[in-house]
């Protein structure tokens, strides 16, 4: 394909501040953090365990926050570190043996608070520069996997011996370098792991020091870390909307990310920048519930509480001359369209395609790979399944805060978040039931029937007769009354 050009907007607000990464002109991430919510992903508590849950093998700990936060036992240290827990050989964990009430421990949020869960946290802690994470209680070292040239790997490892051999350093710390690392050398690491030893030894202080269920560091906010974590080679231009977060970028990218402030432009033009690069109609597009693709066909995004679901259908009608090759190109087409949805709309955990149906076994495979291609981008992406038996691709996301539609929108009141209303028809059967159960306690012959406009059209027209007839049958006269604020689904009825 052809070299991605990509380009990062900040749109800053006291409120509110809005990232949005473009690559070659369309919108593929959006990161939103607002002032009174900020997410609580990478900070560390002081915390102290509440309660050990022996039949999930969790423990909740209080870290000060209106929730407790629920720690799992495959996120406890136990000598040999995350690693290990994949080996069969070394026998399973107790959480009892490592934790009981009342215990001090130190966590890190890995998931923030969702819905009426509290927040998710490990053991296994880490801080991070742009090229550096440091994790204090894991000896392992090694470089990201997403760097996968053999020579760049082993030359980095060699450049992170270097600079450990440099700073006598205690061994039991583990660094990994980060995707970003790729090319750089012995002196930007050992800066990195300077500023990285010195951050995590006043942690530790704190940690001694702390008493009570208390917040030791926190994760920079969303501008901050944006331009530490998500500028890759690609992006060639930083688009901020407000002089102060520029100041504040020049400075924070001066200390810790200068290859970046060359970057950095003021953007001072008339129309709001995320208008200008169609960021907005992007974000209205991915709160729709289908997504139209150019060949005709359409997506339908399902999201509910288990996993998400997407279908793929064909629209227009495609004809039966090279109707296999259609089908081919709509699922192709549905599959870049998709992996960038999935992206923009932030969506984890299970995410199940039902794609159209192709008869050859070779279809479905160009389709596979062609899915493995446009999520290769995605750093949370966990993995794709071949097709099922029933023509389904299942795949999972690791879920890093809200989906954009939960951070965005809430339930429907009117709906009772269902998605749906009762129609009109349904209405005036609930209210003929409902006449015929009043009838016989209530002792006045005349009722009123207060109702929305739709349901009273229906009753005055189509279902004109059985109302006349229910209330000769049960001896009362009805009068209609049309309430402007009610709902399609709320009526009353009561005595005149």
């Amino acid at each position: 394909g052809r070299p991605v050009s990509a380009k990062m907007l900040v749109n800053f607000t006291p409120m509110e501040t809005r990232v949005a990464l473009l690559e070659n002109g369309v919108t593929q991430d959006v990161y939103i953090e607002r002032a009174i919510s900020r997410s609580i992903v990478g900070n560390i508590y002081a915390g102290k365990v509440v309660r050990i849950v022996p039949g999930m093998q969790a423990a909740f700990v209080d870290i000060g926050l209106e929730r407790t936060s629920f720690i799992h036992v495959s996120d406890i240290i136990a000598g040999s570190s995350g690693h290990g827990r994949e080996d069969k050989s070394i026998p399973a964990m107790k959480i009892a043996d490592h934790l009981h009430d009342g215990k001090k421990i130190i966590v890190q949020v890995t998931r923030d608070p969702l819905g009426t869960k509290g927040a998710r946290v490990t053991m296994q802690l880490s801080v991070a520069t742009r090229y550096l994470v440091l994790q204090p209680h894991n000896k392992h070292t090694g470089v990201s996997q997403r760097i996968d040239k053999p020579l760049e790997k082993t030359r980095l490892k060699q450049v992170l011996a270097q600079a450990r051999a440099s700073q006598s350093m205690d061994d039991s710390t583990g660094f990994v370098l980060r995707t970003a690392a790729e090319g750089i050398g012995f002196e930007q690491v050992s800066a990195d792991m300077r500023f990285l030893y010195s951050l995590w030894a006043s942690i530790s202080r704190r940690a001694k020091a702390a008493t009570t269920a208390e917040l030791l560091y926190e994760n920079l906010p969303l501008h901050l870390r944006a331009v530490r974590d998500l500028v890759r080679p690609s992006v060639e231009h930083i688009l901020i909307d407000n002089s102060e977060c520029l100041v504040a970028l020049q400075g924070f990218c001066a200390d810790h990310v200068p290859e970046v402030c060359s970057l950095l432009e003021h953007y001072t033009g008339e129309q709001p920048l995320f208008e200008l690069h169609g960021v907005e109609d992007g974000i209205r597009g991915a709160l729709d519930r289908s997504v139209e693709l150019h060949c005709g066909g359409y997506l339908i995004f399902d999201q509910t509480e288990a996993m998400t679901v997407i279908d793929v259908n064909t629209g227009s009608f495609v004809g039966k001359r090279n109707q296999d090759d259609a089908l081919l190109q709509t699922n192709l087409e549905a599959a870049e369209v998709l992996a960038r949805q999935v992206r923009l709309r932030n969506l984890g955990g299970i995410i199940i395609v039902d794609f159209i149906n192709m008869e050859k076994s070779d279809h479905r495979r160009q389709v596979h790979d062609a899915l493995k291609k446009f999520m290769q981008q995605d750093t949370a992406l966990g993995e794709i399944a071949a097709f099922s038996k029933l023509g389904l691709i299942e795949m999972s996301r690791k879920r890093t805060g809200d989906s954009l539609e939960s951070l965005l929108c809430e339930g429907c009141s009117v709906c009772h978040e269902r998605g749906v209303i009762k129609t009109a028809e349904t209405v005036c059967y609930e209210i003929f039931r409902k006449i015929m159960s009043d009838a016989r306690t209530c002792k006045n012959d005349k009722l009123i029937l207060r109702v929305a406009e739709s349901v009273a059209n229906r009753l005055l027209n189509e279902e004109a007769t059985q109302f006349f007839d229910l209330q000769q049958s049960v001896g009362k006269i009805i009068s209609v009354q049309v309430e402007s604020s009610y709902r399609q689904e709320h009526f009353n009825l009561m005595p005149c």
